[in-house]
């Protein structure tokens, strides 16, 4: 005859273990543990996006700045 004390101990030490492993590889998937991780990850992203916004300010402001002495040149003569 089993202890049911000793059933529910067991239990309760496989779900901790369950949860270690799952807590374990979310730590695997967040820090990288080697390789880039979701932080490195997200941050050359957003690393990314600044430098592409950066860019498309230079172009429009390149843009404006040509249309800009087109319309000057037209009304000079």
């Amino acid at each position: 005859m089993t202890n049911p004390t000793h059933q529910g101990f067991d239990s309760s030490c496989s779900q901790f273990d369950e949860l270690h492993n799952k807590l374990d590889r979310l730590d695997h998937a967040i820090r990288g543990n080697g390789e880039p991780g979701i932080n490195i990850r997200l941050d050359r992203l957003e690393q990314n996006a600044i430098r592409h916004a950066r860019w498309m300010w230079l172009i429009a402001g390149a843009g404006v700045t040509s249309l800009v002495n087109i319309l000057f040149s037209i009304f000079r003569g």
